[in-house]
């Protein structure tokens, strides 16, 4: 118990650290080149105490729960002898053994994001400034579908052994195509989705699994093939939130054309 407490001081420490400059920043423009004071200070300064405090916490928790749990699944789900079975170790790499990678990598990727705090400062932001129009578990749904997808595309990359560029192209190309036809409100929301998702809650969990895989598939290479995935999860969410702002503007659309026809 000491030795949580300890960690947790410590890691407090480094918080304020860390988020020192920040509020340097902020206080610095605030009152030498606005040179007004701030409004509500004492509800700010009490704001800044809160998030201290959460992020020590939410660190904490990170380190001593789900980074060890989440290591250890990926360890587990990638041995060999859990794929083939016991003593049934083979160099010959069939991609449909690894169904329950491929499931785990689904599952993690969505409940990764869905956690993501800054996912959810961005849904709400989103949400006020657009009166509404984007709802806030909407969009976190939507973005969060897409980490799946590429969390479990990019666990199918490495176990095939194929090359990472031709997935990030052929992305980028729909990408593209979406951005003429996606609605323009969603735009700019949706490139900034796929960084979003890139932080604290995701990326040590989906790094660990990329690694556990290309170290136990005979003949990967940790660092040719290990990384990668996050590349997976910056990229699918783009296209699942332009994919979601087109299908919810088509329905939106033949609702219109029906209470037309019906009139």
């Amino acid at each position: 118990m000491n030795e949580l407490l300890l960690h947790l001081f410590y890691v407090t420490l480094d918080t304020i650290a860390d988020v020192f400059p920040i509020v340097a920043i902020i206080f610095g423009f605030q009152f030498l080149v606005i040179r007004k004071p701030i409004p509500n200070l004492r509800k700010v300064i009490i704001g800044f105490i809160y998030v201290l405090v959460g992020l020590a916490f939410f660190l904490v928790g990170l380190e001593e729960a789900l980074f060890p749990l989440g290591e250890l699944m990926a360890q587990q789900l990638t041995d060999p002898n859990f794929i083939y079975g016991v003593g049934k170790v083979t160099n010959v790499v069939q991609w449909q053994d690894y169904k329950w990678v491929y499931l785990f990598a689904i599952a993690i990727g969505f409940s990764t994001t869905i956690a993501e705090p800054s996912l959810l400062a961005v849904a709400i932001k989103a949400n006020e400034v657009s009166a509404g129009l984007i709802g806030i578990n909407g969009l976190r749904v939507a973005v969060a579908i897409g980490v799946a997808v590429g969390i479990g595309l990019g666990t199918f990359r490495i176990v095939t052994g194929t090359a990472l560029e031709y997935y990030i192209i052929a992305g980028y190309i729909i990408v593209i195509i979406q951005t003429f036809y996606a609605p323009k409100m969603i735009i700019a929301l949706a490139y900034d989705s796929g960084g979003v998702t890139t932080s604290t809650v995701t990326v040590p969990l989906v790094t660990a699994l990329g690694l556990g895989l290309a170290t136990t598939i005979p003949g990967r290479s940790a660092v040719l093939d290990g990384f990668g995935l996050i590349a997976f999860a910056s990229l699918c969410p783009i296209i699942s939130v332009m994919a979601y702002a087109q299908l919810s503007e088509w329905r939106n659309r033949n609702k219109k054309d029906k209470e037309k026809t019906e009139g």
